[in-house]
C-alpha cells in the first residue's frame, strides 16, 4: 500500500498530489458501498494506477467497477459529476437549487427581474420562508475552477441594491434579508473570508459543514436526473430542456420520458434505477 501512496495523481486544476487510498475509500463509502465492497474495488484499482493518472480517469475506473455491482450505488457515487452535467447554461443548476430549497420549506421564484434602488436585477432564485427573504445567486463553474473573491464582492453589491428596495415594501422593515451565493465547485479562501465578513451566505459542494450542497442532496434524496446511467446524454439534455431536473420528477411523472424521446422498451430500466435513488426521498416522506 505504501508504494501506491507514492504515485502522483493529477487533479482537474493540474495540481499533482499523492494518491490517497483512504480518500477513495471514503468516497465509495459515501455512495453507500459497504466496507467490503469498497476494499474490493480499491484492490482492483491499485494495479491500474500509473504515475500522473488524472483524478477524472481514476474516478471513471472506480465508477465502472461500482456500476458492475450496483447501478444505484454508482449513481450516488457520480453525484459530483452529475451536478457538473447540469451545465453549462447554468439554468438547470438554478432550478435544481430551487428544488433543494423548496424541500427545506422555502417558496421560490426562479429567474425573476427585481427592482433595486439603482437598477433592475435578474435574480437566479428568490427564496421566502416566514420572515426570511433571500436573494440566491447560482454560479456554475467547470471542473478545476473555483469561485474567487470577485464573485461574492459582485453578488453582495447587487444584493445591497435589491435589499434597499425590498425594505421599502410594506411589512419588510422587520424581515431578515440576506444574499446567498451557491456554486457547484468550491470557494477560494479569500471568497470565504469576504463572504463571512460581509454576511453573505455561501454554499458550495463541500461548504458549509453539514449544510453543503452534497449534504443537502444526500439528506433530501433529491438527486439530479443526470445521475441516471440508464439515460443517454442526449435524453438527459432533452429532459433538462423541458425543465425537469430531478430523478424524483421522473418517478412521479413517467410521461416525461416519452416527451424526451426515450423508447418505451427502456422505461422500466430507467424507472427502476430512479426508484432506487428516490428511496431516500420516500423514506423522508416526500411522495
Amino acid at each position: 500500500m505504501q508504494e501506491e501512496q507514492h504515485i502522483q495523481v493529477t487533479k482537474a486544476s493540474g495540481e499533482r498530489v499523492p494518491f490517497d487510498p483512504e480518500k477513495l475509500r471514503t468516497s465509495l463509502a459515501r455512495s453507500g458501498a459497504t466496507v467490503e465492497l469498497s476494499a474490493t474495488i480499491l484492490e482492483e484499482i491499485l494495479p491500474r494506477l500509473a504515475a500522473g493518472i488524472s483524478t477524472k480517469k481514476l474516478y471513471r475506473i472506480a465508477f465502472n467497477l461500482l456500476h458492475q455491482r450496483s447501478k444505484n450505488l454508482a449513481a450516488r457515487y457520480r453525484l459530483k459529476q452529475a451536478i457538473m452535467d447540469l451545465g453549462p447554461s447554468g439554468f438547470p443548476f438554478e432550478r435544481f437549487i430551487a428544488r433543494i430549497l423548496e424541500h427545506d420549506g422555502y417558496r421560490t421564484e426562479v429567474g425573476s427581474i427585481v427592482e433595486g434602488k439603482c437598477v433592475k436585477h435578474e435574480v437566479d432564485v428568490i427564496a421566502l420562508k416566514g420572515e426570511q427573504h433571500f436573494m440566491v445567486e447560482c454560479k456554475y463553474h467547470h471542473p478545476g475552477r473555483f469561485c474567487d473573491v470577485k464573485i461574492p464582492l459582485y453578488i453582495q453589491a447587487r444584493f445591497k441594491d435589491v435589499e434597499e428596495q425590498w425594505r421599502l415594501i410594506p411589512g419588510h422593515g422587520t424581515k431578515f434579508h440576506q444574499g446567498w451565493l451557491v456554486t457547484n465547485t468550491r470557494f477560494t479562501s479569500d471568497a470565504l473570508q469576504y463572504g463571512h465578513c460581509a454576511g453573505l451566505y455561501l454554499m458550495s459542494w463541500d461548504h458549509p459543514r453539514k449544510e453543503s450542497l452534497k449534504d443537502r442532496i444526500d439528506r433530501s434524496g433529491l438527486y439530479p436526473l443526470t445521475c441516471l446511467s440508464s439515460l443517454t446524454r442526449a435524453e438527459k439534455q432533452q429532459l433538462l430542456d423541458l425543465g425537469v431536473v430531478l430523478c424524483h420528477e421522473i418517478c412521479k411523472e413517467p410521461a416525461w420520458l416519452s416527451k424526451a424521446g426515450v423508447r418505451p422498451a427502456r422505461f422500466d430500466a430507467v424507472l427502476k434505477e430512479g426508484a432506487e435513488l428516490c428511496a431516500t426521498l420516500i423514506h423522508h416522506g416526500q411522495h
